[in-house]
């Protein structure tokens, strides 16, 4: 497959055993600062204004630290039990999406991929409305995510499934019965809501749908905590395979990479990670597109630099959006999905029109 990320790749990657760790510790370093940052900007800001200072005590006063300075209770509640456990769900998720975006991108060698590409985010979101229209989620807090959990993993086996040729699974395939089964969720979902007949139910698929952090406190983040960790720090481990899948599979296979299984490795932890965060927050669009291929054009390709520095530029898209959406329309609030989708299908376009000529029908 032609693509534009082999074409400006190849020759960078050809001298990818020097280190990098200097540029990792500053570029990530950049990053968190940043993102510490805007979480505290974020954390300030809503109905009840608190000041920066504050809400840095409140925070340290929550992690059991001694600040020398009493503050109300009530701003205590507001920061560390509505705003703080939202806005790490929200870094949760973006990391989550980005990371498994840079991993779709150079699976498939394609700036224009991006996690729903499998299935994920249709496959999640079809388990979400099913727990709904069944009225399933009032049951229990956790029916909404597990739905959604296991309908996003379901897709994605599926499609892999779909995808293997002799055994072995190729990427033409993979996109292609990506597409397809998106579309056949896509179609599941709009016939039960055209058979709904409850407007409650209605709007709160709608809601999800969309994608939002509202209402997201720290059952949710304990809930996707352990496994968005733990698949993204993988993934790093997987940072040279990646370097040399984009020489192309034939260079890879030659320099050592089993790459059939490095694939579905590959593949598997993406698909977890983006399972886990749909399944809290709903198919929060243009994350995973937006974020990897702005940072691949600042830093470079090499994955070793690029896996962790879109899992934090991905926390600090999704905290920093979610932030305007709550505050745009004060007391209204918009969701984040759509402040999403307004910043990224622009830059889809973009990408689209720049990448034109190297995009090819399969």
């Amino acid at each position: 497959m032609s693509s534009a990320l082999a074409t400006e790749g190849t020759t960078r990657f050809l001298l990818a055993s020097q280190p990098i760790s200097r540029r990792v510790v500053v570029v990530c370093g950049v990053l968190a600062l940043v993102l510490v940052g805007v979480m505290i900007i974020s954390a300030a800001h809503g109905p009840a204004n608190i000041p920066y200072a504050d809400v840095a005590r409140l925070i340290l006063r929550g992690l059991g630290f001694q600040t020398g300075l009493e503050l109300p209770d009530s701003q205590f509640a507001i920061v560390n039990q509505v705003r703080l456990p939202r806005i790490l769900v929200g870094a949760l998720v973006g990391a989550a999406l980005a990371c498994s975006g840079a991993t779709m991108q150079g699976i498939f060698r394609n700036p224009l991929a991006d996690p729903g590409i499998i299935g994920v985010s249709a496959g999640g979101s079809l388990g979400a409305v099913i727990a709904i229209s069944t009225g399933l989620v009032g049951e229990s807090l956790w029916m909404l995510p597990l739905f959604s959990f296991v309908g996003a993993i379901g897709a994605t086996t599926l499609v892999y499934l779909l995808s293997l040729v002799r055994g072995q699974s190729q990427p033409a395939t993979l996109l292609l019965a990506g597409v397809a089964l998106n579309s056949f969720l896509g179609a599941l979902i709009s016939a039960i809501l055209l058979f709904s007949n409850r407007y409650p139910e209605v709007q709160a698929i709608l809601s999800w749908l969309i994608g939002s952090l509202r209402g997201r406190g720290w059952a949710y983040f304990f809930a996707i905590v352990a496994p968005v960790i733990l698949t993204t720090g993988l993934l790093f481990f997987f940072a040279r395979d990646m370097n040399l899948l984009l020489l192309g599979e034939e260079s890879a296979q030659g320099l050592g990479v089993n790459v059939p299984r490095t694939r579905f490795a590959l593949l598997a932890l993406a698909a977890l990670s983006t399972g886990a965060a749909v399944s809290v927050v709903g198919p929060i669009g243009f994350v995973g597109l937006v974020v990897p291929h702005m940072l691949r054009l600042v830093i470079g390709p090499d994955y070793r630099l690029l896996l962790p520095a879109s899992a934090l530029g991905g926390a600090l898209f999704l905290v920093t959006t979610d932030t305007v959406a709550r505050l745009i329309l004060q007391p209204a609030e918009l969701q984040v999905g759509i402040i999403t989708a307004l910043l990224g299908a622009p830059f889809f376009l973009y990408l689209l029109y720049r990448n034109r000529r190297l995009i090819r029908v399969l």
